[in-house]
């Protein structure tokens, strides 16, 4: 599995991320196929429609970012992203602490951006 560094040197998966998507969209475009234009999202032909996106877990202690890949068959965790401390607590302050897999919020976005393309 890549750290941030490899997702970083990989300009092509970089080129490739849907920055909006978020769990709950990915399970209502890839697993509830007939479900997907009730959303007003593009619909799903294939399992070669994949989307690369970031979600945080936070099962796992200290929780991670993990950057996934999906399609209709399924779901990979391409990298697995540890936070700075102080981003970390802020997010799981504004979950209650409450474990779950989430869609990651504006400040750990703006924190990804700066760090994936500014090097």
């Amino acid at each position: 599995m890549m750290g941030l560094d490899e997702v970083r040197k990989n300009r092509e998966i970089i080129s490739v991320i849907d920055w909006d998507m978020t769990p709950e969209e990915a399970v209502t475009l890839y697993l509830e196929w007939g479900n997907s234009w009730s959303h007003g999202k593009n619909l799903i032909r294939s399992k070669n429609d994949i989307s690369h996106y970031f979600v945080v877990n936070t099962w796992e202690d200290p929780p991670k970012i993990f950057f996934i890949r999906r399609n209709s068959e399924e779901a990979v965790e391409l990298a697995t992203i540890d936070m700075p401390d102080e981003l970390r607590d802020h997010f799981l302050e504004s979950v209650g602490g409450i474990k779950g897999v989430y869609a990651i919020s504006d400040e750990i976005k703006e924190w990804l951006e700066k760090e994936l393309y500014a090097h």
